[in-house]
């Protein structure tokens, strides 16, 4: 086919490690051309981010319809989305534009700690949830994803209604996975960077309650920012590249994130946790054993 024409729908990060700036560079690094629509603003650096400024939401919509008015969108990847108004923007816009593949990775809270989505829009993600085709969730995001799909069913807690907690191992983390997969009839990639375990694992778990396992070196360093942002922009140029594998998708991504873990702290880039190496498995630099 042809290169791979993929949509970030997400927002800004000044440091250039997570956001926008690493989905372009992701969709780039991993054979696609990238397009992005800007949801939100933030003053950030490698230690956190300090104020989040979300445009009105009317303009999100404008960059979306003048976009795919002329650009034919093989796959959109979609981040941080700020608020509630922005939530049903593009759930609205992906109700009326078809697109082959949507890859929803529901940033709702930064590595740092910090909040990057509001309350009201979490309850908002049930509108568009079902218009995803893959969901990609850490530990913490997939237990408050389960709350929403099954907001009265007891939770990993025991305690009855709102007792998602985030998961320990992962017997609970599948059982959330499955909760919100046959919910929305969306694939979940559970990942597991949050969890004990001698590989960086994760589990896709489909609507019909099949599960594979996609597991990659573990890769020891600070240089994680935007790690998920990275993750989930890869996949969204393999999986349109290979026409649905999703499973082939995630390896080839996982593989590619591996790499540029690993390539990561040559960057010497702030002070905190510093973001990937992109382009390090193209840039013929070498990069450390495994």
């Amino acid at each position: 086919m042809t290169i791979p024409r993929v949509l970030s729908i997400a927002g800004s990060d000044p440091s250039g490690g997570a956001g926008i700036q690493a989905d372009l560079k992701s969709i780039a690094a991993n054979g696609g051309y990238g397009m992005a629509a800007i949801t939100a603003l933030t003053a950030q650096n490698t230690h956190g981010v300090r104020q989040v400024h979300v445009p009105p939401a009317q303009f999100l919509g404008a960059q979306l319809d003048t976009l795919a008015q002329d650009v034919e969108i093989d796959a959109v990847k979609i981040g941080m989305l700020g608020g509630a108004a922005t939530v049903e923007a593009v759930a609205s816009w992906l109700g009326r534009t078809p697109v082959p593949f949507v890859v929803l990775d529901p940033v709702m809270v930064a590595s740092s700690g910090d909040r990057l989505l509001d309350l009201e829009a979490e309850q908002w993600l049930s509108d568009l949830m079902p218009r995803a085709d893959l969901v990609t969730p850490n530990i913490t995001e997939l237990a408050v994803l389960a709350e929403i799909a099954a907001p009265h069913e007891t939770g990993s807690s025991g305690e009855g209604a709102r007792s998602w907690a985030p998961a320990q191992d992962w017997d609970e983390a599948q059982a959330q996975a499955r909760v919100v997969a046959t919910r929305f009839g969306v694939v979940v990639l559970a990942k597991g960077g949050h969890l004990p375990a001698e590989m960086a694992t994760d589990v896709l778990v489909r609507p019909d309650g099949r599960a594979s396992t996609v597991s990659a070196p573990w890769v020891r360093t600070n240089s994680t920012h935007g790690t998920g942002c990275a993750l989930s922009s890869a996949i969204a140029c393999h999986v349109a590249a290979n026409g649905g594998d999703w499973e082939a998708a995630v390896r080839n991504a996982k593989d590619w994130l591996t790499a540029a873990l690993e390539g990561a702290e040559r960057l010497e880039v702030g002070s905190g946790h510093g973001p990937l190496h992109h382009f390090a498995s193209v840039s013929g630099e070498p990069t450390r054993a495994r």
